[in-house]
Order: C-alpha cells, then structure tokens, then sequence
C-alpha cells in the first residue's frame, strides 16, 4: 500500500509543473488571439508582446519597440472595434492552427486576420504571424 502511495505522490509532483497540451487547441488559440488584442486595446505591452512567438517579435527585444510596430504595420488589430473568429484549421496535429479573426476597426472598416498560432515548446500557443486583408465588399460582423 505505502508503495503504490508513494509511487502516486511522486507522480502528481513530476507532473505539476508540466503544462499539459491544450485540450481544445482552437479554443486555446483564440483565448491566445483574445488576451493579445485586450492587450493592444489597453497599450499593455507587456501582456501584448507576452502572446507573440519569437518569430512575430523579429528580433525586437523591446516591447514599446514591439507595440510601435503593431500599431503601425497591423493598425486595425491594434485598435479593434470589433472582432469575432472565423475558420480555423489545424496543421500537423496542432503544432500550428490558422485562425481567422473578422475585425471591424475604429472607422467601421471591415478586415480579415489571419494568425498563426504555433505551439511552442513550453505548451502554449503564440501569435507567430498575422496576414491582413481589407474586406472591400463588408460581410457584417
């Protein structure tokens, strides 16, 4: 008895610290997509800059650098009236999830997101590019 405990208490310590793979990829994505765009909305670099893969920061090492170049290259994300998710695709297992945001920025424009969303080694999802489109003909929101 003492050793199956023993073997039970080891066990739940080995595994506490280990973040566990998404049960929902998607739903993990777009909590991922979410907590970046608030963060963009409240100018919180830190959290905004926190969601990014190594690849999407492109070697910015500082996050007021980091939040400049969103708000300039990618400025209906930064600043979103409204946005609600599309499609999303799952690639090699769910390594990699595209996932399409709807957006409608502050002039009432709609755009198409499409983020990358890569898992990294730690287990957890990060923005690691972001294409952009205008929507010409408005599809409503």
């Amino acid at each position: 008895m003492l050793p199956r405990f023993a073997c039970l208490v080891v066990g739940v310590l080995l595994f506490a610290g280990v973040p566990l793979r998404a049960q929902d990829p998607v739903a993990e994505a777009q909590a991922i997509i979410s907590r970046q765009i608030t963060a963009f909305l409240a100018d919180d670099e830190a959290s905004a800059y926190a969601q990014a893969a190594p690849n999407m920061r492109n070697g910015i090492t500082d996050k007021a650098t980091f939040l400049r170049m969103i708000r300039e290259r990618y400025r209906p994300v930064y600043r979103a009236r409204r946005y609600a998710f599309g499609r999303s695709k799952l690639i090699g297992g769910g390594e990699l999830i595209l996932q399409e945001v709807l957006i409608t920025d502050r002039a009432g424009n709609d755009w198409t997101a499409l983020f990358e969303m890569r898992l990294m080694d730690d287990g957890i999802y990060r923005v690691n590019g972001v294409r952009l489109s205008r929507n010409v003909a408005s599809q409503g929101i």
